[in-house]
């Protein structure tokens, strides 16, 4: 083995040993296990409501195909799942336009999940493909936001966590 390879090896056998020293000294009070513990969820971002809102969209899980948009409704407190949330979706449809026919309304599951079939959002006006979502949930604030999908891209994962209210 070279020196240089010895060098190498030596380095890295300090560097565990000083990792290992380092874990072993820093008392929990010191460093508490919530930081090391995996990171809390962080809040969706909000996005625009935009001009084409509409309330009282249809109970309807699907209003096209070509991309499934499937998520988990969370709670930012202990990052939780949130039971029947409603989920408010509306998109352009394949001619760029909004409409009745690609707005739905959607009730989560026990465990927080929902599931959208929609065409691909087309883009229009210069704005990229995406799905309007408005979600509201009791003892949660409720967030509107945007999901912007991948390049022909025919299903998604879009976990929404929401903020509890004040």
């Amino acid at each position: 083995m070279s020196t240089w390879a010895k060098a190498m090896a030596i380095s890295r056998v300090g560097a565990v040993l000083l990792a290992a020293l380092l874990v072993e000294t820093l008392s929990p009070a010191v460093y508490p296990a919530a930081a090391v513990a995996a990171p809390a969820c962080a809040a969706t971002r909000p996005d625009a409501l935009g001009p084409f809102y509409k309330p009282g969209a249809p109970l309807r899980t699907s209003v096209g195909t070509g991309h499934t948009l499937i998520g988990i409704v969370r709670s930012l407190a202990a990052c939780g799942p949130v039971a029947g949330a409603r989920l408010e979706f509306w998109l352009a449809g394949p001619g760029g336009q909004y409409d009745d026919d690609h707005r739905a309304t959607i009730i989560g599951d026990a465990v927080g999940r929902y599931r959208f079939e929609s065409n691909y959002p087309p883009p229009y006006s210069g704005r990229p493909p995406h799905i309007h979502i408005r979600v509201s949930a009791e003892r949660h604030q409720t967030l509107v936001t945007q999901y912007y999908p991948g390049p022909g891209q025919s299903q998604g994962t879009f976990d929404l966590v929401l903020v509890q209210s004040p």
